[in-house]
């Protein structure tokens, strides 16, 4: 998403030479969305991937709507356009099926049954290998699974970012699907990582205003203390954090240059032993992070947050 304008200004060559390095390492999915830069992160992804498609697992979103100026316009899975959007898809990346397909969010004006009923005809067409989901909730989950079977839940995770750990999880060890983990570092607050310009959308998120940023220093200021300890990096423990959760739970690297790939790819090094991990968790607890991950309106619309 990074590279495709959502937080501000970004360099294609470098965007390029990051998924190579990516893919030429050990990260084995991309992660992308239709709407990311209104189809440029696709054909960007499409150019990196040529002659490495083999390599990796290609996991696509779908279904938010924009306008040619860019603002959001709501959500599209109705099963035609579901088929829609992967022809198109297809073609931007240069492929002939897509992994793991997934609804951006939920549609409320369409039953999942409906929109996970239409992947399921394209996975029998073979355009498709795997349904995947994001950022819905228990309910949502079942009904999904009884349509088809669900390989993983995209959703936000993190340090800060604990919700899931009440209902979704154990749902999801019950039902058998992982996890695809964005946010790892609340869009690079973890990291000390500001909005830089006015084409940055973190600036429209509450935990990055300036009341709330000044209030989640001290998170972040508690995490560089412990990450120094380690010998490491404030990025490496929250994202290895992340990792010693569950073997079933694959963090999302939102890099944008190689140089922030290979400060994220330290965290598989870094081993916390239990004791570490309460450490951690006790030093940053969720409960005093100031603003939640998206604006009121966004976060009434997550299927995810409703009881």
């Amino acid at each position: 998403m990074g590279m495709s304008g959502m937080y501000g200004a970004a360099d294609e060559n470098e965007s390029i030479r990051t998924i190579h390095a990516a893919v030429d390492r050990v990260i084995t999915v991309l992660d992308t969305g239709d709407f990311y830069g209104m189809g440029h992160n696709e054909m960007l992804i499409g150019r990196a991937i040529r002659g490495r498609r083999e390599k990796i697992l290609l996991s696509v979103k779908f279904g938010a709507l924009r306008s040619p100026d860019g603002p959001w316009i709501g959500y599209d899975a109705r099963p035609a356009a579901v088929k829609n959007f992967l022809a198109h898809s297809l073609t931007r990346l240069g492929v002939d099926h897509i992994d793991i397909y997934r609804p951006a969010r939920l549609d409320p004006q369409v039953p999942i049954e409906d929109t996970v009923g239409a992947i399921a005809d394209l996975i029998k067409a073979g355009y498709v290998r795997a349904v995947g989901l994001s950022e819905v909730g228990p309910q949502t989950l079942r009904r999904a699974s009884a349509v088809h079977p669900v390989c993983d839940l995209q959703i936000e995770y993190s340090l800060v970012s604990r919700a899931p750990e009440t209902a979704i999880f154990p749902l999801l060890h019950e039902l058998g699907i992982g996890v695809t983990a964005y946010g790892v570092l609340s869009r690079g607050l973890l990291s000390g990582s500001k909005p830089s310009s006015k084409s940055d959308i973190r600036g429209y998120f509450p935990r990055f205003s300036a009341e709330n940023l000044a209030r989640n220093q001290r998170l972040i200021d508690a995490l560089e203390t412990l990450a120094s300890e380690q010998g490491i990096s404030a990025v490496q423990l929250a994202i290895a954090w992340v990792l010693a959760q569950s073997p079933t739970i694959i963090p999302v690297m939102g890099a944008r240059k190689v140089a922030q790939l290979e400060e994220s790819l330290g965290a598989l090094e870094v081993a916390l032993s239990a004791d570490d991990l309460r450490r951690v968790a006790e030093a940053i607890p969720a409960s005093q992070v100031a603003g939640t991950r998206y604006a009121a309106q966004q976060m009434a619309q997550l299927d995810s947050e409703k009881a």
